[in-house]
């Protein structure tokens, strides 16, 4: 993303030195060299990570530029925070269809400029590109965890709690919202209710302030991205373990519970549905209320849903206590 000092030559050069070059982060090097340079914390390991976004398949073409940025942020810092890492930086790839105006750019970077100095993961470079296609926007997050303190995906065994932050389902049922705002579930949604959905789908909440305690007490944890029942299910067959999530013990918003309430369609769809960006956990049942008080502590609220189990599989117990069928449990790009 480097280009010449005084925003001169292409046409790539003027956006970058406009719209990109007073958001990037000191080791950016002012976005006038082809890399960044970074020095990670002493003892610390680097946890990198990478997601894309894409108009039309995880954000609508008319939303708000600045919401698209902050999305496709915040979408990596949650896998940073599943892995207990703090974030030091972010790359930006951008692929716009030509004619782009210099409107939508500008908000889009005054949003990620924003949301970066909010979350502190200064932005330090990437590249920008045409395409024919849609909007593409994918971020690379480097983040830092004092060695041996990465919480992976594989470390859960039988007998632990599974836990899970905030609330589920929100994103899922905004998307409905968006998709079908005069549908019948949502007929008794008041204008807060219809707003808090939308919002949970179109700007995540990554919960960076959870990682010290899943460094401290989590022996696995992932975020959901996918769907908390498809996402579990892959946190469990990665550590060779099964388990039981209790759908009457995941949180749900109160907008949530009224959208969901007698209506087996649209549980489902809280319980697979994917951008919640919430933190799945599978802890030490000795572990769980230091946890749970070290999460309270840090201002984010966790519930245990289910426990780890012997053998394959995920269990899922329905409102009514018999088994629930959710089929493939989560979304699917392929």
């Amino acid at each position: 993303m480097g280009g010449p000092a005084d925003g001169g030559g292409s046409g790539e050069d003027r956006l970058i030195a406009r719209f990109f070059r007073p958001i990037a982060g000191a080791g950016a090097l002012g976005l006038l060299d082809d890399a960044a340079l970074l020095s990670p914390p002493e003892g610390c390991d680097l946890v990198l990570t990478k997601d894309a976004v894409v108009a039309g398949v995880h954000f609508f073409a008319d939303d708000p530029p600045a919401s698209v940025a902050k999305k496709a942020l915040r979408v990596n810092l949650s896998d940073l925070a599943a892995k207990g890492a703090a974030p030091l930086g972010a790359l930006l790839a951008i692929a716009l269809p030509k004619g782009t105006g210099d409107a939508w750019i500008e908000a889009f970077a005054a949003g990620l400029g924003a949301d970066a100095a909010l979350h502190g993961c200064p932005i330090l470079g990437g590249d920008t590109v045409a395409t024919p296609g849609p909007v593409t926007i994918t971020i690379t997050a480097l983040g830092a965890v004092p060695k041996g303190g990465f919480v992976p995906r594989t470390g859960a065994r039988p007998g632990q709690a599974i836990l899970i932050s905030g609330t589920i389902g929100d994103a899922a049922l905004g998307l409905k919202l968006r998709l079908g705002p005069r549908d019948a579930p949502f007929g008794d949604l008041d204008a807060g209710g219809r707003s808090h959905l939308l919002d949970r789908y179109l700007h995540p909440q990554p919960r960076l302030a959870l990682a010290p305690a899943l460094r401290a007490h989590a022996a696995a944890a992932m975020d959901v991205s996918d769907g908390l029942a498809g996402d579990l299910a892959k946190m469990l067959a990665a550590s060779g373990c099964g388990g039981t999530l209790d759908a009457r013990l995941v949180p749900l918003s109160a907008a949530a519970a009224t959208v969901t309430g007698g209506r087996a369609d649209m549980l489902k769809a809280a319980l697979t549905g994917g951008d919640d960006y919430e933190i799945l956990a599978c802890v030490p049942q000795a572990a769980v209320p230091a946890f749970i008080a070290a999460a309270a502590r840090a201002g984010v609220p966790v519930a245990v849903i289910g426990e780890t189990q012997a053998g394959e599989g995920l269990d899922v117990i329905g409102p009514d206590g018999a088994p629930l069928d959710l089929g493939a449990g989560s979304y699917s790009h392929f």
